[in-house]
């Protein structure tokens, strides 16, 4: 697309709809209470997060805060008009710039949203889209836009390519004749991102480890909103900057929201490196368990979309996502995808400092490479122990004497050795491993409300919310691999026994 010009016109209007008509600016007196609220916000933000019941105390502090900012802002927010509306205006832009559309075209699934549908039978590995590079949102394009003199005096946006797309998002809605304004009009009006949870909805999540990953990622835009508002009012910022008046919490939680569903990896023009991107059309595929089946092409510039497997005329065309958890899609992608084959469940385990081995316990780890606390994964499927916390819970359970005897080994065997199912370190470290999983485990799914069968019940009930039902569907999930584990590491405790009496 070439360098844009940084003295193009603005517009503080309707940038989501194109209107040029001058939009609703706070008055000196709202900026001030803004502005005092954020000071406020900064420093609630700024504080060490606290554990347990009190973080939840925390992110309520927080986000009356918030709430307070909103309420004086909502005049001043981008109001996206209906984006089903804009599809075909979306496909004629893309055909003006060379994509070839002729396999795939924009449809509506229940319960999926909008998706692609393929036009024509497509075999597994055929190309069925390529996009340039030109058409795709990417730090590169914003420094060239004008946020690109504030691109290189922020350390912050040198760091952290997903804030800058979020800003560029922005930028671009607010300004008159923006290329990339046909894509910005198609995007969704609203998302179901943890920024978009009621407190009630985040409290459907308890005991789960997504409720603090949710409250993390709400503190974390929280501070980046107020930062970049602070920074936005002072005086050294350009009056150019579209942003410079109208930025508001909505329209970030939404630009953030949009870069963490939809952004994808893709090379630097020279290969040297990874970089952000958004790439128009193809970022509507929804996700399936497979295989990455998206290339970029260094030598064309341009992204190549292949079909992941077999499908006819008419069938919604999928990508793969990434091995990514339940949880990880819910917090970063708003969704919950129930026959994920890479399900996990995080849990936190570590070695207290007070045990008389820890010393010992801590030495050995590091020579596995591992750490005496951190967090570790239950899986889903047939095996949910994998060999990290495998070696973990050996090293853990060990005695002085089982210590010693492996504290002279190699470090590259000893990894291989600890971290092998079949291996049996001894009777009695193996039976105390399994006995912790199988009490850990339980003990994890007692911190519930509800039993897998009353979450069931709950799904097929209508009145939940589309994000109450996808809390519970993690709920759900979660609970089954907690289960897993515990039969799991019965399981291994009773071959035990068995094997030591015959």
């Amino acid at each position: 697309m070439g360098r844009k010009n940084r003295n193009k016109k603005t517009t503080q209007g309707n940038g989501a709809s194109g209107s040029t008509e001058e939009s609703k600016t706070l008055s000196k007196a709202a900026k001030k209470d803004v502005m005092a609220l954020i000071k406020t916000l900064l420093e609630k933000c700024s504080q060490q997060p606290s554990a347990g019941g009190k973080e939840f105390d925390d992110y309520m502090e927080i986000r009356d805060t918030v709430e307070k900012i909103r309420a004086i802002q909502k005049d001043v927010s981008l109001k996206p008009e209906k984006r089903d509306e804009r599809f075909t205006k979306f496909i004629e832009w893309l055909q003006s710039k060379k994509v070839d559309t002729s396999c795939v075209e924009i449809g509506k699934f229940e319960g999926l949203g909008f998706g692609l549908k393929a036009t024509k039978d497509l075999k597994e590995g055929e190309k069925f889209l390529t996009l340039p590079r030109d058409l795709m949102m990417t730090p590169k394009s914003a420094q060239d836009s004008c946020l690109g003199p504030f691109i290189e005096e922020d350390k912050i946006l040198q760091v952290m390519p997903s804030v800058v797309l979020a800003l560029h998002l922005l930028c671009e809605r607010r300004t008159d004749g923006s290329p990339w304004k046909p894509y910005l009009d198609i995007l969704p009006d609203t998302y179901s991102t943890p920024l978009y949870f009621t407190p009630e909805e985040i409290k459907t999540l308890k005991a789960s480890p997504a409720q603090s990953d949710c409250m993390s990622q709400y503190r974390n835009i929280a501070r980046q909103y107020a930062y970049f508002y602070k920074l936005f009012q002072s005086e050294s910022v350009q009056q150019s900057l579209p942003l410079k008046d109208v930025f508001t919490y909505d329209d970030y939680r939404w630009a953030v929201s949009t870069v963490m569903t939809r952004q994808n990896q893709i090379p630097t023009s020279d290969g040297s490196k990874m970089t952000f991107a958004l790439i128009p059309l193809w970022d509507m595929c929804n996700h399936c368990n497979g295989l990455i089946t998206t290339d970029f092409n260094l030598e064309q510039n341009c992204s190549e979309c292949y079909s992941l497997r077999n499908y006819m005329k008419g069938d919604q065309i999928f990508i793969f996502y990434g091995a990514r958890s339940n949880a990880e899609l819910l917090v970063n992608n708003g969704f919950v995808y129930l026959e994920n084959e890479h399900d996990r469940m995080a849990v936190k385990l570590g070695i207290s400092k007070t045990d008389p081995l820890f010393e010992k316990k801590s030495e050995l780890l590091t020579r596995c490479g591992l750490l005496a606390s951190r967090t570790f994964y239950l899986h889903t499927g047939e095996l949910p122990v994998d060999s990290d916390l495998l070696v973990f819970l050996r090293i853990f359970q060990m005695d002085d004497e089982t210590l010693e005897k492996y504290a002279g080994s190699n470090a590259a065997e000893l990894r291989d050795v600890l971290g092998d199912l079949d291996m049996v370190v001894s009777k009695e470290t193996e039976t105390k491993v399994w006995s912790y999983l199988e009490t850990r485990t339980t003990l994890l799914l007692r911190g519930y409300d509800t039993s897998t069968e009353e979450d069931e019940e709950l799904l097929k009930k209508t009145k939940l919310s589309p994000v109450e039902r996808l809390c519970v569907q993690l709920r759900c999930c979660e609970k089954k691999i907690l289960q897993s584990a515990s039969e799991f590491a019965s399981h291994r405790k009773q071959k035990l026994q068995a094997d030591s009496t015959t």
